[in-house]
């Protein structure tokens, strides 16, 4: 009789235990007194600049927000890990964010490919994940075109970029017969090419020549000798600061002065470095913010950067401070911490006003929102306008 006892009371206790094992990882914020937000990024590893800024302007936003009073009435925790720019501690750092210290949102990360790592924790627990700079396409919608329900990113897409370029070279700069010059190895780049090439020749544009090149190459003089002998009015290379630094360099070498066009992969002072200055004139990019857009809000954001950090800010930085305000502002929107009601109040965002511009959330949990043009004058980036969807 007492063996029987001693196992029934092991049995209840173990269940107990279990019962509060699984009662964590649901986003219980809301019956504490603070609303606890994870912070998922890249603070190490390749990717660092990226996600030490993003998280820079994160925490920004939503330490002002503490000082004016926090949200519902509650102090915002902040918990920040280091995922090391890797898709694989992504996830494992969404499980510890989740199931550890039950955080009801997690911002982050940065990168595309980090992101997708930690999609599929996000997702079974239920807890929304909202990145600032993840331009994937499939980050917020699978293979299948669905769309991920708790998934959210408010930063534009790379399809979007491509056809943003096209309605500028068309509309903006009047030109009908392009080269392109895209990076077959790069989802980013196809991307864009693809969308690019769509709205450009739907508008009645011309693509004379395509040209393709490699991570990591570093002469491009034969793809260009051929380009230009086509006899392009623009060059189209969506790609990153390193390849295409060192393909302006020496497409301007070969005599090849056309405009140069791209997305927000050109944005490092280290294409001055690779290309010179001097090659850097007649260039233009898609970005998600510019310091020097004289809109009253940007205007003050920079001011209150500057004072705290003692720097001008980035995109990285201004991406990452309107994500803090937005996740802010669903919380107030969902009346109580609970990530299912976050959530909805995500999907239902609409005129959402932030540094980098006004969005909605569309069907796919992506921002609609305007795109900055940026040109670049003697290697320095300077704003042109911004085009709305």
């Amino acid at each position: 009789m007492k063996k029987t006892l001693a196992l029934f009371l092991a049995l209840v206790m173990m269940a107990s235990f279990l019962v509060g094992c699984s009662a964590g990882g649901t986003g219980g914020s809301g019956d504490s007194d603070t609303i606890k937000v994870g912070l998922n990024y890249e603070l190490s590893g390749n990717n660092a600049s990226y996600g030490t800024d993003l998280a820079t302007g994160v925490e920004m936003a939503l330490n002002e927000i503490n000082e004016n009073g926090g949200l519902l009435g509650k102090e915002i925790e902040i918990i920040k890990m280091d995922n090391k720019s890797d898709s694989t501690e992504a996830a494992n750092v969404a499980t510890r964010l989740i199931t550890r210290e039950d955080v009801v949102t997690i911002l982050g990360p940065a990168t595309s490919g980090n992101t997708k790592g930690a999609i599929p924790v996000a997702s079974q627990h239920k807890i929304p994940l909202v990145s600032a700079s993840a331009t994937a396409d499939d980050v917020t919608v699978d293979s299948n075109g669905n769309v991920r329900e708790f998934i959210f990113k408010t930063c534009f897409s790379d399809s979007f970029q491509g056809v943003t370029i096209a309605n500028f070279v068309h509309g903006e700069l009047g030109l009908k017969n392009v080269a392109i010059l895209t990076e077959n190895t790069s989802d980013y780049s196809k991307g864009i090419t693809e969308n690019f090439k769509k709205t450009f020749t739907e508008l009645g544009g011309n693509v004379v020549i395509e040209e393709a090149y490699q991570s990591k190459e570093t002469d491009f003089k034969a793809v260009l000798t051929n380009i230009k002998a086509a006899n392009p009015e623009a060059l189209i290379v969506p790609g990153y600061y390193e390849e295409v630094g060192l393909i302006i360099k020496q497409a301007r070498e070969l005599g090849l002065d056309v405009p140069v066009l791209g997305g927000d992969g050109y944005d490092s002072p280290k294409i001055v470095e690779l290309a010179g200055s001097e090659a850097l004139n007649d260039v233009y990019f898609t970005n998600h913010y510019s310091p020097m857009d004289d809109a009253p809000e940007v205007v003050e954001f920079r001011e209150k950067f500057k004072e705290k950090h003692n720097m001008e800010p980035n995109a990285f930085h201004a991406l990452g401070y309107d994500l803090g305000y937005f996740f802010a502002d669903a919380v107030e929107r969902a009346g109580e911490a609970d990530p299912a009601k976050i959530r909805d109040a995500m999907e239902n965002t609409v005129d959402f006003k932030g540094i980098t511009g006004t969005l909605s959330i569309d069907e796919n949990h992506n921002p609609v929102k305007a795109v900055t043009i940026l040109k670049l004058v003697d290697g320095q980036p300077t704003f042109l306008m911004k085009l709305e969807p």
